[in-house]
């Protein structure tokens, strides 16, 4: 439906002072924060893990040496997703220079929707990393205590019992990660990087990496986590998580989270013989999701 000009009857009126409603600031990049980007020339991608091999094993005088295989444990896919969105403005609004007046107001929203289903896509990611009927490669949700390997055993990155957002859970979470293992079992050399946080956990992730002393204590302790460097990126705020009591901590994993560009935003603009109309169309096609679960550890809450 072309915006038309009784939709925008006050800007032909005269002594129209301003238009306001399409200028707001955008909270823009969120994603990239959590997200590695690469590019993509097919319909979708697969990443394979592979497990590696197990422990080496004594081998006793004169005996052979033990063989071990490499095998394939799952794999992660990818589909594009394309993302487009267009308006029009009639050909008369044209004529009376409404084109003129409101184009850039007009891109500029266009550019903010895309650029919010952008944010919203990658949060979501965050956003169902506890639902099971959400799962990954291996078969489970994002965050599980139970994520299954090829060597039997499993590794979690969830709590064993969800908790808030403190010193507490803080620290466990990271002895938990540094507890990660392999698909055959041998432990992995992960550390935390930064902390990933919904806006109502702001001050209380301020409190805990940043202080000099352990936070709410009346002693002269020090602040264990920020002294240690544990988290050394810090911590960031996502604007689209839904979960305000929901924290997670994204590790230097490889292979982790990943954003694969297929088609880059691009906008056209053309006129439409039949009616006149001027139309201007963004679009782009991308996909988020995780290879390595490895790559991250959270909690739900309490």
């Amino acid at each position: 439906m072309p915006i038309s000009r009784s939709q925008l009857m006050k800007e032909l009126e005269p002594g129209l002072n301003a238009l306001f409603g399409l200028e707001y600031n955008r909270y823009e990049g969120e994603w990239n924060e959590v997200f590695d980007t690469e590019s993509s020339d097919r319909a979708f991608e697969e990443e394979v893990m592979l497990s590696g091999f197990g422990q080496a094993p004594v081998k006793a005088e004169g005996a052979a040496v033990t063989f071990d295989t490499a095998n394939e444990s799952f794999t992660a896919r990818y589909t594009h997703e394309t993302i487009a969105l267009a308006f029009a403005i009639t050909e008369e609004a044209v004529e009376d220079n409404l084109y003129d007046r409101l184009s850039t107001r007009y891109t500029r929203a266009l550019a903010r929707s895309m650029s919010n289903t952008k944010e919203v896509k990658g949060a979501n990611i965050l956003n169902n990393a506890f639902n099971s009927s959400f799962t990954f490669g291996d078969g489970k949700e994002l965050c599980a205590t139970d994520h299954p390997t090829l060597g039997g055993g499993n590794f979690r990155n969830e709590l064993t019992v969800a908790a808030d957002l403190n010193e507490t859970s803080l620290e466990q979470s990271m002895i938990d990660i540094a507890a990660f293992i392999d698909e055959r079992g041998l432990l992995v050399a992960v550390q935390g990087r930064k902390l990933i946080i919904p806006p109502a956990l702001q001050f209380v992730a301020e409190r805990l990496t940043a202080t000099q002393l352990r936070p709410g204590t009346a002693d002269n302790d020090i602040n264990a986590i920020r002294n240690m460097g544990m988290l050394p990126e810090g911590y960031v705020i996502n604007h689209y998580l839904t979960d305000t009591d929901a924290f997670f901590i994204k590790t230097d994993s490889p292979n982790g989270f990943k954003h694969f560009e297929r088609s880059p935003v691009r906008t056209s603009m053309e006129g439409d013989f039949d009616t006149g109309n001027v139309r201007y169309k963004a679009r782009e096609r991308y996909s988020f999701g995780v290879s390595d679960p490895r790559c991250v550890f959270g909690s739900p809450g309490a």
